[in-house]
């Protein structure tokens, strides 16, 4: 831009004002919201992941109350009859002639009511991510009952092994060609009860895995 004075009869030529308007504005200086928005979304995806392990955690409960309380049932029905000549002379077979399979009826049944009260502090977990007490409490708890379950399940097992191949140097004949329904039956509620130890270690691994992370935090 030319400007003319009068008086002095000189020309003045502004070169900087044109490139100037056409110049960009300078950036905003950066603002603290950027960092505290991205820890909010860290913070929030961390609690969507925490959500999601604990409602793993209500359904594996909801698997291992089916486990445990059909294993128990299943030992608590499990009787047999064999038909004779006569029926003065019949043999019965019953889960209470050996004290193992009363200990892991016993057993079976306190793990299925354990985890019934347990689906309490399940929700609570699932509506409170970053709630530690809860998890810490079922941890606890789900530990006692991996040894409960898993005593109870190996003393049985070891009875029905015997029913099924006997043990010629203690005279021990096997029982399962005569009693078959039993041995069956025993078999499966032992199956179940295996099932709820791997699903009880389960737990326990989440609760711990979900604990460590708190304590990151």
């Amino acid at each position: 831009m030319a400007t003319t004075n009068p008086e002095t009869s000189s020309t003045t030529i502004n070169i900087g004002d044109d490139k100037a308007k056409s110049l960009p504005p300078p950036p905003p200086p950066p603002s603290a919201a950027a960092p505290k928005a991205t820890f909010f979304r860290m913070a929030r995806a961390r609690g969507g992941s925490r959500r999601c392990m604990s409602v793993m955690d209500f359904a594996l409960r909801i698997v291992a109350i089916g486990a445990t309380l059909a294993a128990a049932v299943t030992m608590g029905t499990t009787n047999e009859t064999l038909p004779f000549f006569t029926p003065l002379f019949r043999f019965q077979a019953n889960y209470d002639d050996m004290p193992a399979f009363t200990f892991f009826l016993i057993g079976n049944a306190i793990a299925g009511g354990y985890l019934v009260l347990s689906l309490c502090y399940s929700m609570v977990s699932i509506i409170r991510p970053r709630a530690a007490g809860p998890r810490l409490l079922l941890l606890i708890f789900d530990t006692v009952m991996v040894a409960l379950t898993t005593a109870s399940a190996s003393s049985a097992a070891a009875i029905v092994y015997l029913a099924h191949n006997g043990n010629s140097s203690a005279n021990w004949v096997q029982i399962c060609q005569q009693f078959q329904n039993y041995c069956q039956r025993t078999s499966g509620a032992v199956i179940a009860s295996f099932i709820a130890v791997v699903i009880l270690i389960l737990l326990v691994f989440m609760s711990a895995l979900a604990l460590r992370r708190h304590i990151r935090l």
